[in-house]
């Protein structure tokens, strides 16, 4: 089975893929441990991959490999795989652009809704792409929105997300209770000072060494919460910014679980995820238990 871009977006759920991935952050095992694996290129790209993605009760994995160039568009390129976890089968390839988009989206609208004050109803963007779109796309399945803003070095693409603009990144930090970061950024966008209590921060950017959208002071100002804390020493938002795991309260596993609270006093809150493997095969499978034959394109590789 095969899985394009228009494809995966006439099969999505947006309710459902919340669901799944709310229930995937609740099971998703300790081991073992995911594996991302990168590398730099000659010339402005790099390659990823990403495996396995595993979760109790899927009998199937994946493997992600992905191309990313800043510069293309779509900026990130490349395909995930689907394979039975008894015998290694290959059940699909899907487009790893869409997909990523979608199931990185979808969970930082999970996690913003869960971390944000209920009352929160204003939201900014700082970068108006696919990933913001899709992120934008969970934020109104999942609460009212009274205002919302955004800022993008391309001012058409930030007009397509919301008639509002702002001048720039500190603008609408200063404008809003919910701000969404998703950069190429490879210095902070935001600082400590450009904060005020009770706000919540989502940075999406910081997911490889050497991007960074939160400055450490803000860091460690903050109630941080990651997907991952290895990861994101490793090369997320904290080790991005020279911070180590004691920057960080928890895990978003650890708030859907209700080891730790989702709020907490008036701190600025921070959302800081890398992304993980369990995430693409929570959709992937989903979205192969509900392609039909006529929706999608098999071919026998093996032929």
């Amino acid at each position: 089975m095969m899985l394009t871009r228009s494809q995966i977006d006439d099969l999505i759920d947006v309710g459902d893929v919340l669901a799944l991935l709310r229930d995937g952050f609740r099971v998703s095992p300790a081991s073992p441990a995911p594996l991302r694996i990168r590398t730099d290129l000659p010339g402005p790209g790099t390659a990823t991959c990403l495996m396995p993605g595993l979760l109790p009760g899927i009998p199937a994995y994946t493997v992600k490999v992905n191309a990313k160039f800043p510069d293309a568009t779509p900026a990130l390129r490349g395909v995930v795989c689907l394979h039975d976890l008894h015998t290694g089968e290959l059940l699909a390839l899907a487009d790893s652009s869409r997909l990523t988009a979608w199931r990185t989206g979808l969970a930082a609208a999970l996690a913003t809704h869960t971390l944000a004050h209920p009352d929160a109803d204003t939201l900014g963007f700082i970068g108006a792409g696919a990933q913001a779109r899709t992120t934008w796309t969970g934020l109104r399945h999942l609460r009212p929105w009274r205002h919302t803003t955004a800022y993008d070095l391309d001012p058409t693409r930030a007009r397509q997300l919301t008639p509002h603009l702002s001048d720039n990144a500190r603008a609408v930090a200063a404008r809003v209770d919910v701000v969404v970061l998703a950069t190429w950024s490879r210095q902070p966008v935001l600082h400590a000072a450009d904060t005020h209590a009770g706000q919540h921060l989502t940075s999406l950017g910081a997911d490889e060494p050497g991007k960074t959208e939160l400055s450490a002071d803000l860091l460690r100002d903050a109630r941080v919460i990651v997907d991952d804390l290895d990861l994101a020493c490793a090369a997320g938002a904290l080790g991005n910014a020279g911070l180590d795991a004691t920057a960080a309260a928890g895990t978003l596993t650890d708030v859907l679980r209700g080891d730790l609270p989702a709020h907490h006093g008036p701190r600025v809150s921070v959302y800081a995820p890398v992304g993980l493997p369990w995430q693409d095969l929570a959709l992937l499978w989903w979205l192969h238990q509900h392609a039909t034959a006529t929706s999608v394109t098999t071919i026998d590789l093996l032929s």
